[in-house]
């Protein structure tokens, strides 16, 4: 069995982990980084296709209120483009009526009045959420002892606004309504600064794309590393305590001083702590479950949509597998891509499908939205999230009733004697996104550089107050 030393060892090279080690190398801490995968980014994957072709299978996006990851990718040169919504957007609905529109959102259609006003109010009670200690937030445990969809149903009445409050819940969480606490949808929208930068393209969270792939800044942090960072070694038990972190993979044991852990809660449980995490800790990731989502590709030659006035930006209230739509294309156009997204019980039954039947279903979707050529994709490309052998989900874990008012205060990021947590769960700006990855990763590797200094702090009083005594 190996034993590599070091002052930190750094559990996961997703971007949290890599801002740690980052933040850390900044600092002139030694660090090792250990990765359960064969490549780092987590849940960001960029694959280049056959045809030479880029695609983000997991998260692509920037925003211009994004500071950490727009500060990551030009420190590395990493450049973006803006996301195409030039042309007519689409809504179709559960009675296959298809209704084109311009601008953020339809002027009017069905249930947009009623939906407009019920995220004015969530909006309303965001406003209200401390975000960095979630338990002040006043009316919390109200707020947490219920479900987004039973804030909806006593809201309103209207069967097609709460189609809508779903797609948005779907969209956002990879979850159902009945699944979520509300106060989990209120914290999330107060981090992001507000439901529409959740929602928007120009100027919130979908304004840009990486002209690499999101893959981009992680591949350049993971070359700064080196050999410090050690790829497909999952880790199976971390002990920790009496000054001393070891953790455990099949081959290696890594020694250190601290750890930061830096996984998806379902993968946290995967491991083996000596001792076991507090039932706080515990009931956090209890009550953490990954969402459900796969994200779909076709490509085209062109992206011929474009021609006809469309955006290739949808939203669709049907029964089909898919729930919204982007032109994914390219900066220069070439070739046309749209992806697609499948959330939470819609992913349930496609999922169970055969594989040809998915790729079907996909761009029969697609084809409501710019028409007959859709079915004939030159090439299509699917990413499950919930087959993922480590991430188990995404696009992030939400929370489920309760998990806020039991266990938040203690179990959401506070350290675990040597154990400090990152991951975008654990974020107070932009949680759920690759920016508040990398924001969990700096504040974790801040803290343990805090206590080293705390440490040499009151080694320095010791040895002076026995230089005293001498």
């Amino acid at each position: 069995m190996a034993l590599i030393e070091s002052e930190v060892v750094v559990v996961g090279a997703g971007y949290a982990g890599l801002a740690a080690a980052l933040r850390l190398n900044d600092a002139g801490v030694d660090c090792a980084v250990v990765e359960a995968a064969e490549r780092v980014g987590g849940r960001v994957l960029t694959e280049t296709r056959p045809g030479g072709l880029t695609v983000d299978h997991g998260g692509q996006w920037v925003g211009p209120t994004q500071k950490q990851l727009i500060a990551l990718a030009e420190r590395f040169g990493c450049t973006t483009f803006p996301t195409w919504e030039a042309g007519e957007h689409i809504e179709v609905w559960h009675d296959g009526t298809t209704v084109p529109y311009l601008g953020a959102a339809p002027d009017d259609g069905p249930g947009i009045a009623e939906y407009t006003r019920v995220t004015g109010i969530l909006d309303g009670l965001a406003r209200t959420v401390d975000t960095a200690a979630p338990w002040r937030t006043p009316r919390f445990e109200e707020f947490d002892a219920q479900t987004a969809d039973s804030f909806f149903r006593a809201q309103t009445a209207d069967p097609d606004a709460r189609r809508r409050l779903a797609l948005g819940v779907q969209g956002l969480w990879c979850a159902e309504p009945y699944e979520i606490s509300l106060f989990h949808v209120l914290f999330y929208i107060a981090a992001a600064g507000g439901y529409e930068q959740l929602m928007e393209t120009g100027g919130c969270a979908q304004d840009s794309r990486f002209s690499g792939g999101a893959g981009g800044p992680a591949r350049a942090v993971a070359d700064l590393l080196g050999d410090r960072l050690r790829l497909s070694e999952p880790v199976t038990s971390i002990e920790h305590g009496a000054g001393t972190v070891r953790v455990h993979t099949a081959s290696t044991v890594f020694e250190a001083r601290r750890a930061i852990v830096a996984l998806p809660p379902h993968a946290v449980r995967a491991v083996r702590f000596t001792p076991g995490l507090p039932d706080s800790r515990d009931g956090w990731l209890a009550h953490s479950p990954m969402g459900r989502v796969a994200k779909v590709h076709a490509v085209y030659d062109t992206p011929f949509w474009r021609a006809s006035g469309l955006s290739g930006i949808a939203t669709l209230y049907d029964d089909g597998p898919v729930g919204v739509v982007f032109d994914n294309s390219p900066a220069d156009g070439t070739p046309g891509v749209l992806v697609g997204f499948v959330y939470g019980d819609r992913l349930t039954r496609w999922a169970g499908l055969e594989p040809e039947q998915r790729r079907d279903a996909v761009l029969a979707s697609f084809g409501q939205v710019v028409g007959d050529r859709a079915a004939h994709a030159l090439d299509y490309t699917e990413k499950i999230w919930s087959r993922d052998d480590f991430a188990r989900g995404g696009y992030e874990a939400y929370v489920t009733p309760g998990g806020w008012t039991g266990y938040g205060r203690r179990g959401w990021r506070e350290p675990t004697g040597l154990l400090h947590w990152a991951g975008s769960e654990t974020a107070s700006a932009w949680n759920g996104y690759i920016d508040g990855a990398i924001s969990s990763g700096y504040r974790a590797a801040d803290d343990v550089i805090s206590s080293f200094q705390d440490d040499a702090a009151l080694q320095d009083d010791v040895d002076g107050s026995l230089q005293a005594d001498d």
